[in-house]
């Protein structure tokens, strides 16, 4: 087995196959995560304010507004990605006009991830001490003001840890996207990995995943290091 290995390593035609497919997941990959991480937080920023200012002895208590909106996320959070990845085909269909490959991956990994982003925002914002909201509104300040001078501003540090987390999350979820004709690594890994035997494709992408899971934590830790006020 290992004889055979290094033959194949020093065959110019495996790198020549190698530097035409994994760039390609690579790509693909990288694409899907960042569009669907900046619409989960474009989504679950809003979602995360509003459970917080509509609790009780907010800015703007509203029991109704966060026990429903509460409701929702908690749905959508317990359904295991891969059955919302094919409950959602006829819908991913709808939006992007197709069910397959990188773009339609996005639908259900935005709407995945965007409860997720909804309750990490949601704790960081109850993070803010009450008595700065209490010295914010005696001052005269909107709920507005209180939410764009005060909270967003007060939680950067936890909220670029939350990024940094829902990131690998949603690298996680790209690996299962690839099962069903997602494309990306997951799908590189399960199309000629494991469907074709081959055992260093799957090493490969197994490095690629965990050299950039390992760099997008550090550069979230060192930020949020950096932007802490503590």
């Amino acid at each position: 087995m290992g004889s055979e290995f290094l033959s194949l390593v020093q065959d110019p035609a495996y790198w020549d196959s190698l530097a035409k497919i994994v760039p390609k997941a690579l790509n693909e990959t990288i694409y899907m995560v960042v569009v669907s991480t900046f619409l989960a937080y474009v989504l679950g920023i809003p979602m995360g304010v509003f459970l917080v200012i509509t609790s009780a002895n907010h800015v703007l208590p509203n029991p109704w507004v966060e026990r429903t909106l509460g409701t929702i996320i908690n749905i959508f959070r317990s359904i295991p990605f891969i059955i919302l990845l094919v409950a959602l085909i006829p819908f991913t269909t709808m939006v992007v006009g197709t069910r397959i490959g990188t773009t339609a991956a996005i639908v259900p990994l935005v709407i995945s991830a965007a409860p997720f982003v909804a309750r990490l925002i949601e704790s960081s914002l109850k993070e803010v001490s009450h008595g700065v909201i209490e010295a914010a509104l005696s001052m005269g300040a909107s709920p507005w003001q209180i939410i764009s001078k005060v909270l967003l501003p007060e939680t950067k540090s936890p909220i670029i840890l939350g990024i940094a987390i829902t990131t690998i999350n949603i690298i996680a979820y790209t690996a299962m996207a690839g099962a069903v004709g997602g494309g990306g690594l997951g799908d590189l890994a399960i199309q000629y990995g494991y469907n074709r035997f081959r055992t260093d494709i799957m090493i490969i992408t197994v490095l690629i995943l965990v050299v950039i899971v390992q760099g997008i934590q550090w550069v979230g830790t060192t930020l949020a290091r950096k932007l802490s006020h503590r």
